[in-house]
């Protein structure tokens, strides 16, 4: 099958575009490199060093023999969207080519209005290139289960049956996001569940957990195929914080209570969720979701199970959450789909900790530790720490 991979030097989107070629799929890369230049204006980094996608690219032709069609533009700009479509012809496309974190939307009026504008005109014009160019073309496209937020009823996977005054039906769940990127998110569905009814496009919409590990099968394979580990306190996730700091000495920082629950899953989890859905295509004119996680998990019990099963001394340390979120709450989430089309789930244990143990020690040198401290106030305007161009200014 050919398909498009968008945003594909990313995180996720590098060990995806690997994981479908290996398995035969002829292959597409597309990015702009902004999540690159995210990295230069916070004055942070991955701690694993990632190859330029030149490089990249070059090393898995020479390792799997297996050649990647590569892309460099912007999904804002409507004819570059159309031109990859068209030269390509994919019969599949995998949407990550978004600003992915929650905090960096919530540094200041220019970042969040950068978030929705590149997420969801980014977004639009993909959509408008799918319906002009080939609309049996199936749209992957990477959501979040942070849209639903955290209602006090169980969430369903996209849709809910309400029956209000005697009368029923089968409606959107409804949305609560926490973050202006989060909103993204929620009006990039709104956008594709429309465009798919009115133009019969064929459409997945993966609302994905928090996502935590660093290596894949692939990824291994050469040090210049490596994806990203983010720790810094805008674009790294809680369990890669935790570790960082168990590995370096430093306590692991619980925000707030710690009774923040949320969905999570293995990186490898997520290549394999891509790969059900891209193999098991929504129908012309079908607009689904799946819940794309496998466990959940409070951050305070994420801290004690790193705290349990790092082999050194490690201590917890509870600071004031600098977000705006219910640290306490009812968190029970449906996530059926994915398993019913085969998704056989690697679960969190000790022995994938230990390997991400094992990554962050070998790369320990590379820790910033006044990267990792939480930068972004929501209930800030602008952050003090984190304004305009010169966001770590006092670090460069």
């Amino acid at each position: 099958m050919k398909i498009l991979v968008l945003g594909a030097d990313g995180y996720l989107g590098w060990p995806t575009a690997l994981h479908l070629s290996a398995r035969g799929h002829t292959v597409g890369v597309v990015d702009n490199f902004a999540r690159r230049s995210y990295d230069h204006e916070l004055g942070a980094s991955s701690l694993v060093p990632i190859a330029t996608l030149k490089k990249r690219v070059d090393t898995w032709r020479e390792v799997s023999g297996f050649e990647l069609a590569t892309y460099i533009g912007d999904l804002c700009d409507p004819e570059f969207t159309r031109r990859i479509v068209t030269d390509f012809e994919p019969e599949a496309i995998v949407h990550f080519a978004e600003q992915r974190a929650a905090p960096y939307s919530m540094i200041d009026r220019r970042h969040a209005v950068y978030t929705q504008v590149n997420n969801v005109v980014g977004t639009l014009n993909l959509l408008y290139a799918i319906a002009e160019v080939n609309p049996d073309i199936h749209l992957v496209k990477l959501g979040t289960m942070g849209e639903y937020g955290t209602p006090n009823i169980d969430i369903e996977e996209g849709f809910i049956e309400i029956e209000h005054r005697g009368r029923k039906d089968v409606l959107p769940f409804p949305k609560q996001p926490g973050s202006f990127y989060h909103l993204s998110k929620v009006h990039d569905s709104h956008n594709i569940m429309f465009a798919t009814k009115i133009w019969q496009l064929r459409s997945t919409d993966l609302n994905q957990g928090i996502v935590y590990g660093q290596e894949t099968p692939e990824t291994v394979l050469h040090p210049d195929l490596a994806t990203r580990l983010d720790y810094d306190g805008v674009f790294g996730t809680v369990l890669n914080r935790f570790i960082v700091q168990a590995v370096i000495g430093h306590p692991l920082t619980v925000y707030g209570k710690g009774g923040q629950t949320r969905g999570m899953l293995d990186v490898r989890d997520t290549l394999a969720c891509v790969e059900l859905a891209i193999m098991n295509p929504a129908q012309r004119g079908e607009y689904r979701v799946f819940n794309q996680f496998t466990e959940s998990f409070s951050v305070a019990g994420l801290a004690e199970l790193v705290a349990k099963t790092y082999p050194g001394d490690v201590t917890i340390e509870n600071v004031a959450d600098p977000r705006v979120e219910a640290e306490e709450h009812y968190y029970r989430a449906a996530h059926t789909k994915l398993l019913d089309l085969g998704l056989n789930p690697h679960l969190l244990s000790e022995t994938l900790l230990e390997s991400l143990y094992g990554v962050v020690e070998r790369h320990h040198a590379n820790v910033d530790p006044e990267a990792i401290r939480p930068q972004v106030q929501w209930r800030s305007i602008a952050s003090p720490a984190l304004a305009g161009s010169e966001l770590a200014a006092g670090r460069q």
